[in-house]
């Protein structure tokens, strides 16, 4: 990774504002008018600052991850992101961009190119990427090189790492991820989706839903299952895990329209007959659900950090909006009834922030239990979500205009709140594992 000299602290408001999109400066100062004196008040807002790198408690790794992970963001401005949801184009940009200073491995061993980071600095780079105003089609176009391949990191053999981990760290492969269907949904256990051994190869057959980047991915890790559901004591045994081609002339992939985040795509995959070479099986046959947890709590703690940037980034709008805005002869940040809510939601997303923080350290220390990963994605989507709103209500009739961007930022806040879990099945999970409360469902 190139070493990065951090970014200048010079550039003032005045020189941003004037076109609201051009939001990429460091430090600015507010003029508040002051009735009394008649004088400007100048004060320091850090909430304004674009990716600021000043938060007390990151570490010299986290801040080293915030600062580079800046300067390539700020490559791509929210025109760039505004254009693409409008296209619907993959953003391989910012893909190739992140992975030519070697930012796709950051948790993958160095052996095979990555960087030997933990998640505590990966959450770091999500957070920044979404926070830079890419939101969660930033985020998304990236986030399962950050978590996905820890299953052949740790399950696979010396073969399939060399195979596969290689190709995705230098950014010459894509992958998705295919796990949920259209009959089970958070009800993993019960795939319906089959993988039956013939000879060399197993065929797969059935279907998926909601597979991200499948229109642009060569590579997908799915879940299937190898012995049905009625020949097993449990069921999380009989599933089977397999990194492979997504082979186009045997799998259908339908394109979903939805909400947001149009330039990330979603999907329905459909195959019957799909053949799957067996050297493509990571780890062994019907352990795949053990081997699949493993990132489970990793993708909960990057949900959760993509959704603070997207909000901080929100947040940042709004307060400069509010301080430019001018109405009935004073800036609308001056009334309470705009600068209270946006306060209450600083002080929310920075709680969310904390507890992030937390169950990144946790997890890099080994700590497998789901508490802490699950609490901090909920609270950091249940917070983002509130945040995007105000910031689009800040906005008044100008936050439902394409031009502000908060409108594409409330929209894309949606997906952290129903993925990959739900806050509901959050709720049950805290309920039962640490409550003790009776099983709900």
């Amino acid at each position: 990774m190139m070493m990065i000299h951090k970014p200048s602290q010079n550039l003032r408001l005045g020189n941003c504002v004037r076109s609201i999109s051009r939001l990429h400066c460091q430090s600015v100062s507010f003029q508040s008018p002051s009735s009394v004196a008649g004088t400007p008040r100048q004060f320091h807002a850090r909430a304004t600052e674009f990716l600021q790198t000043s938060d007390p408690d990151l570490t010299k790794s986290q801040q080293t991850v915030r600062e580079a992970i800046s300067k390539i963001c700020s490559r791509f401005p929210d025109e760039y992101w505004r254009t693409r949801d409008e296209s619907k184009k993959f953003p391989s940009e910012l893909h190739s961009a992140l992975a030519r200073d070697g930012w796709l491995g950051i948790c993958m061993p160095s052996r095979y190119g990555g960087s030997d980071l933990g998640i505590s600095e990966a959450s770091i780079m999500m957070q920044t990427i979404a926070e830079s105003g890419a939101g969660m089609t930033g985020a998304s176009a990236v986030h399962i090189n950050i978590f996905g391949l820890e299953p052949v990191v740790k399950f696979g053999t010396e073969e399939q790492k060399e195979r596969f981990l290689i190709p995705l760290i230098k950014g010459e492969e894509r992958a998705c991820f295919g796990v949920t269907e259209p009959n089970t949904g958070l009800d993993t256990l019960r795939l319906q989706s089959s993988a039956t051994r013939d000879g060399d190869y197993y065929v797969l057959r059935g279907s998926k839903i909601w597979i991200s980047t499948a229109q642009v991915a060569e590579k997908i890790l799915i879940l299937t299952r190898t012995t049905p559901l009625d020949k097993v004591k449990k069921p999380s045994q009989g599933l089977s895990l397999f990194y492979t081609d997504l082979d186009r002339t045997q799998v259908e992939v339908k394109e979903i329209p939805k909400m947001g985040r149009a330039a990330v795509d979603s999907n329905t995959l459909f195959f019957d007959g799909w053949q799957v070479p067996k050297e493509d099986m990571i780890g062994e046959e019907n352990n795949g659900f053990k081997i699949i947890m493993q990132g489970m709590n990793a993708e909960r703690i990057l949900i959760g950090a993509e959704a603070l940037g997207l909000a901080f980034a929100a947040l940042r709008r709004a307060a400069i909006y509010a301080s430019e805005r001018a109405v009935f002869g004073r800036p609308i940040g001056q009334n309470q009834g705009i600068q209270h809510p946006l306060a209450d939601s600083w002080m929310n997303l920075e709680a969310a922030r904390l507890m992030i923080c937390q169950a990144a350290r946790l997890y890099d220390q080994g700590y497998a239990s789901g508490e802490y990963a699950n609490a901090a994605k909920y609270l950091a989507a249940e917070a983002a979500f509130r945040a995007c709103e105000r910031a689009v209500m800040t906005h008044g009739g100008m936050g439902y205009a394409k031009e502000y961007h908060v409108e594409r930022y409330l929209r894309e806040v949606f997906i952290p709140r129903i993925a990959p879990v739900s806050r509901e099945m959050i709720l049950n999970y805290i309920g039962e594992r640490i409550l003790g409360l009776p099983k709900s469902y």
